[in-house]
């Protein structure tokens, strides 16, 4: 059976690149791929990127109870399908699972043995212009991101580590070396 690892951090923490550079490095490290409702992004492949479902699909597989973890943000639905998860484990492989405070708690519940890992921006400064950066942002939706950006961050001691992202070599350095540590 594989390791499960749970990284969470803020959106415009860096989480996601931290760890598609860990991707590349590490064959033994997969993503977990969430199922979600929201239409596919140019270039996104259903099974490789997320699972792409209907509303009405996502709904029936929460009543039958096939999820491990799941949220709705804004009309989308996004979640971890345990038979998926399970396969993966089984491979022996470390999967990591890129999901918010809320989803990590449920997590834990199951899999108390899981690492988690909370990556912070160096600065809220900074995770403001990162967000700015992105220009996919609304006023009102940024300000909304980092309101619920300050509420997951003192979440914070609820993990078993905390990596800043200041420096990305740095970063994606501390974060590989906490998951392959085995003093855990």
């Amino acid at each position: 059976m594989g390791q499960l690892v749970v990284v969470s951090g803020p959106s415009g923490s860096g989480k996601d690149t931290i760890l598609n550079e860990i991707f590349k490095m590490d064959p033994d490290i997969i993503p977990s791929v969430s199922a979600t409702t929201r239409p596919p992004r140019k270039g996104e492949i259903n099974g490789v990127n997320y699972y792409f479902m209907s509303v009405e699909e996502f709904e029936e597989r929460i009543k039958r109870d096939e999820f491990l973890e799941y949220v709705q943000y804004g009309d989308n639905y996004y979640g971890t399908l345990k038979p998926q998860l399970e396969e993966k484990l089984k491979t022996g492989k470390t999967v990591v699972l890129i999901i918010d405070v809320r989803g990590a708690v449920n997590v834990r519940k199951v899999y108390p043995t899981a690492k988690t890992i909370f990556i912070l921006p160096p600065t809220e400064s900074e995770l403001e212009k990162r967000l700015r950066c992105r220009e996919s942002e609304t006023e009102t939706s940024l300000l909304k991101r980092l309101e619920v950006a300050k509420d997951e961050i003192k979440r914070v001691n609820e993990y078993d580590y905390a990596v800043v992202n200041d420096e990305l070599e740095k970063a994606v350095e501390k974060v590989y070396n906490i998951i392959k540590s085995d003093n855990f």
